[in-house]
Order: structure tokens, then C-alpha cells, then sequence
């Protein structure tokens, strides 16, 4: 049999239902043996980026390794970006890539590239293979690598005659499971005691908390501790439990740099959250300014990385928690029945045509389960600031990888993890025009999936960034205006412009979103209020000075 058969029926076994990508000469052999096995179903992109986007949310959503393969040279190349975000998010993605024979390696074959080293630097593992009985081996390694440990992705090159070699039949190697982290016990006995010695204190999750929310909400009612969380998180926790402070970090709500930024809370408990950028305000120095902090996470390298950390807990956060949970009780710490202050979201009688009421009218009329999957761009900061969260795990935000046009792809790929549940791709006209004909790709299998599209002819983001920077903003980053909507009509998907916030009504959301595949919203809107984007406008504004 050839070879990469024998990967295809380990696959299956793996139980893989989806393959994510773009057929092509050197990866031609492995589409070829798809006929025969109707399990898998490919879903085939018209761009391997947003190929890798989908995969990356499917992983997520269905907690599995997913699948996504390119050619050799560009195929492999437009993968990378989604491979880096699928390391950044910790998501077991495998990446297989096609490679010429290995016997015209150097002589400048067709598409060729030794793509091994250029994935090594953004995968927990990355090789090239050789010869054809090791290529099972090779991929069957690289998927225990990919869920083991801190989960990620892991990249397999596969030439072209490696992949048609006739090998005998192998053994098919069993599914690799995790083995979870679990917290040293003395750890949890120190941290437990400290927490109970405390008299208050902040706790400040980042996505990290995704399958742990109840422990963690149990552990936050325990402490009556405010929970803060980080962009990235926004979602997991639903803004109507007492004890939700709002969002730090890019686009945050003042009420919670007020609690980073004053005196109070004498400990910071951090569950999830590696401390980046985005999720601390520009790595705000107050966040652990006399606190004695404890740090919670499966992924070691997290730990003193800006941060000192008093105590660091390494295991998986569920178990963590759980851990932790327990020995508060053998302490006898009663729970605290306490609550936070929540902010007011400025309402007007006469309302605007801007971009937060936009928003806000189009979550007053999708479904109240709706999961929002947030591309880059200026209304990012708008949903983090603005929009409700009343269920969980609702929103799927990108903003410390910040690829433009993986809201797209993370659409797709949500809804085929789960097909019940309704989603919204917001998403900007730079973003669309990158990724945007994916719409094809939702088509193509039916996927009911409502594309919002901010219309505002230009480079948002860009703009608002270079005004508060340098006070001026060049005019390439505007461009002719593009009716989107028409673009979706020729396409034959559904489609509505609107030019004014009475346009969005509750009419216009039900007919787009009860159709059988996609449909565009395309919102015509130039807004030159500054978004809500926290201290990050004050970080902008500092250079140069």
C-alpha cells in the first residue's frame, strides 16, 4: 500500500473528521486516497491562510487535534501564520506539507522549499521525512507531541515520493491522550494558606480559563475576590455575576485600571494568563506593585517571564483549581458573600450612527447563544469595551496574535465544531479583502453563518494608530469605497447594506440568519471617534516624545 495511506487510516482511527486546506501537485497523492475514505471530509479553502484559521478553531472548539496540509513552497508558507497563532493559543493543529522528491532536493525543483526549519520556529515540532516506512511514524510522533504537555501545533513534510512509495501494511499505531499536569500538593497547601491569610484581593484570568470557569467562579465566590480578566478572555465569564470587574488590558474599562492602579488588594492571583501585552496594558507595572502574586498555569515558561510571581503553580488549571478548592476547605475559608460595582454603558435617546451602537443593536437581535468571532480591526475594541456577555465561552477575539482575517476562517471553523450553535464573524473590509472570499467556502458546505462587515474604507486600525502616534495619517491607508453586499449578491449569498443605524433592524438579522449557508451584512460606516482602546492610546502617544 502506498504510504501515505497508511497515514490517512491512522487518522481516521484518530478520529479526524475534517482536513483543512488546498489540493495541489505535491500533496496530489493524499487528496487521491480521500476517495476512498468518505470519513474524512476535506474542506478545501481558497487560501491555505484561512485553511489554518479553521483548523485552529476547530481544535478549539471540539477539543481535538485538527488537520490542515499545503503544498510544498507557498502552500507551506501561507500556513505559517496559522500555525504561529495556533502556538500562540496553545491548539494542537497538525500542519502536513508536500516537499519535491527527495532525489531533486538542490537542483530547483518545481515549488521547492525546505520548509522544516521555517515551521520549527513556530510548532512544538517540525521534520521532513525521508523514507517511507518512517512516514507513519513521523506524523503518529508528531500528534503525541502536539497534545502532549502544553498543547500546540506540530508540522510533518511529506515528499512527493516518500507519500507514493509502496510499503507493507503497518500496524496502525493507537491515539495518543494527554496525560494531565497535576500541581504539586505542597504547592496548593502554601497557596491555599496565603490566600486565606489575605484580606482581599484581585483575581485576573486570561484565556487559559476556557474549561475551567465553574472552579473558578466557586473559587472567586469562596474569596469574594473581583475577577478581572484579559481581552482574550472575554466570554468565558458572563458580565451578570456580582463578582465580574470587566476587562484589563487592551480596550479594558477604566473600573478595572482603577482596581490595577490603586492600593487595594493586597494579592493577585493570575489563573491562565501568560502576561503578554495586550492582556496588561503595555505590561502595566501596577498590576503586581505591592501584591503578593500567585500565578496559576500548565505552561512553565510563563512564570518570571516580566512578572515576578511569589508563587507559581504549574498544572493544568482545572486540576489546579479543583486542588485548590479542596484544601480551602480544609482550612474552613468561608464563602464571602461580596459583589463589584458594575459600569453603566452610556445610552442615548437619540442614538448614532456609529460603530458601538452598531454593535449593540446587532446583539439585541441575533440569538442570545451567538458566539462572535472577532477579526482585526477598530471595532475589536468596541465588542472587548462594549458588548455583553450573557452565555458563555461567546466570543472568540485574536488580539494578542492580531492576524487580520482569522475571524473569518475561526466562522467556519466554530461551525463545523458545533452546527447548533449560531455564529456571527465581525469583521472589517481590510480583513475581508484578504480572507473574505472563505464565504465561498461556507457556501460550499452550507454553513448558516451571518459575515459583518465594517465597511469604513479603510485601514481602521492603521488610521486611528498613526493619528494619536505621529498627529497625521498617510492617505494609502484609504481606499476607493467597495459595496461588499453587491459583491456577496453576484455570488448568489444573501446579502444587506445599510447606511444608517434604522436600517438594522430585527427584520434585516432574521432574514440573513435563516438561510441555508452564509450571508453578508456589509455596515457602510466611516467613524472618526477614537476607540475605546485604554492605555494603548496613551502608549502610541508616548513615542517619539
Amino acid at each position: 500500500m502506498k504510504a501515505i495511506r497508511t497515514v490517512l487510516d491512522y487518522l481516521r482511527a484518530s478520529g479526524v473528521k475534517h482536513v483543512f486546506g488546498i489540493p495541489a501537485g505535491s500533496v496530489n497523492a493524499f487528496f487521491d486516497e480521500l476517495y476512498e475514505i468518505p470519513e474524512l471530509m476535506p474542506i478545501v479553502t481558497k487560501h491555505e491562510g484561512a485553511a489554518s484559521y479553521m483548523a485552529v478553531a476547530y481544535a478549539k472548539y471540539t477539543a481535538t487535534m485538527s488537520v490542515c496540509i499545503g503544498c510544498s513552497g507557498p502552500g507551506g508558507t501561507n500556513l505559517l501564520t496559522g500555525a504561529a497563532n495556533a502556538m500562540r493559543e496553545h491548539i494542537p493543529v497538525l500542519f502536513l506539507t508536500g516537499a519535491v522528491p527527495v532525489d531533486t532536493v538542490g537542483l530547483n525543483a518545481s515549488q521547492e522549499l525546505n520548509a522544516e526549519p521555517l515551521f520549527r520556529s513556530v510548532t512544538k515540532y517540525s521534520v521532513t521525512v525521508t523514507d517511507s516506512k518512517d512516514l507513519l511514524g513521523e506524523v503518529a510522533k508528531a500528534c503525541e507531541i502536539a497534545i502532549s504537555g502544553v498543547p500546540g501545533p506540530v508540522h510533518v513534510a511529506m515528499p512527493i515520493d516518500i507519500q507514493i512509495n509502496q510499503i507493507e501494511a503497518p500496524e496502525i499505531p493507537t491515539s495518543p491522550k494527554r496525560t494531565p499536569i497535576v500541581p504539586d500538593q505542597n504547592t496548593i497547601q502554601s497557596v491555599a494558606r496565603e490566600l486565606a491569610n489575605k484580606r482581599n484581593g484581585y483575581i485576573f484570568v486570561g484565556q487559559g480559563i476556557r474549561h475551567s470557569v465553574d472552579p473558578l467562579l466557586e473559587l472567586a465566590e469562596t474569596l469574594g475576590w473581583p475577577i478581572i480578566t484579559t481581552p482574550q478572555a472575554k466570554g468565558y465569564i458572563t458580565d451578570d455575576h456580582p463578582l465580574l470587574a470587566g476587562v484589563f488590558g487592551f480596550a479594558g474599562h477604566d473600573e478595572t485600571s482603577a482596581l490595577i492602579n490603586g492600593t487595594d488588594g493586597e494579592a493577585l492571583l493570575v489563573v491562565g494568563s501568560s502576561l503578554g501585552e495586550t492582556a496588561t496594558n503595555n505590561w502595566n507595572t501596577n498590576l503586581t506593585k505591592n501584591r503578593y502574586t500567585i500565578q496559576l498555569d500548565y505552561d512553565s515558561s510563563v512564570f518570571n517571564r516580566k512578572y515576578e510571581v511569589d508563587i507559581a503553580v504549574l498544572g493544568d488549571i482545572d486540576l489546579s483549581l479543583a486542588a485548590l478548592l479542596d484544601q480551602l476547605k480544609k482550612l474552613h475559608v468561608p464563602t464571602k458573600n461580596s459583589a463589584v460595582s458594575k459600569r453603566e454603558i452610556e445610552r442615548k435617546d437619540h442614538e448614532e450612527y456609529n460603530t458601538k451602537n452598531i454593535l449593540m443593536r446587532l446583539q439585541k437581535y441575533v440569538p442570545r447563544n451567538t458566539r462572535y468571532t472577532v477579526d482585526i480591526g477598530e471595532f475589536m475594541a468596541y465588542i472587548i469595551h462594549d458588548m455583553n456577555v450573557v452565555e458563555s465561552d461567546s466570543f472568540d477575539i485574536n488580539v494578542h496574535f492580531g492576524a487580520m482575517g482569522s475571524g473569518i476562517g475561526s466562522a467556519i471553523g466554530s461551525k463545523l465544531a458545533e452546527p447548533e450553535r449560531p455564529v456571527v464573524c465581525v469583521t472589517g473590509d481590510g480583513s475581508f479583502f484578504m480572507h473574505g472570499m472563505e464565504i465561498l467556502t461556507a457556501k460550499e458546505h452550507k454553513l448558516p453563518i451571518l459575515f459583518v462587515v465594517m465597511n469604513n474604507a479603510r485601514l481602521g486600525m492603521v488610521y486611528h494608530g498613526h493619528s494619536l502616534q505621529y498627529k497625521r495619517s498617510h492617505p494609502s491607508f484609504e481606499q476607493e469605497p467597495v459595496n461588499i453586499a453587491a459583491m456577496a449578491a453576484v455570488m448568489n449569498i444573501p446579502s444587506k447594506r445599510i447606511e444608517a443605524l434604522e436600517d438594522l433592524t430585527q427584520g434585516v438579522i432574521d432574514e440573513l440568519m435563516n438561510v441555508e449557508g452564509p450571508s453578508v451584512l456589509e455596515v457602510s460606516l466611516i467613524d472618526h471617534t477614537i476607540p475605546p482602546m485604554g492605555d494603548r492610546v496613551k502608549f502610541l502617544s508616548s513615542f517619539g516624545k
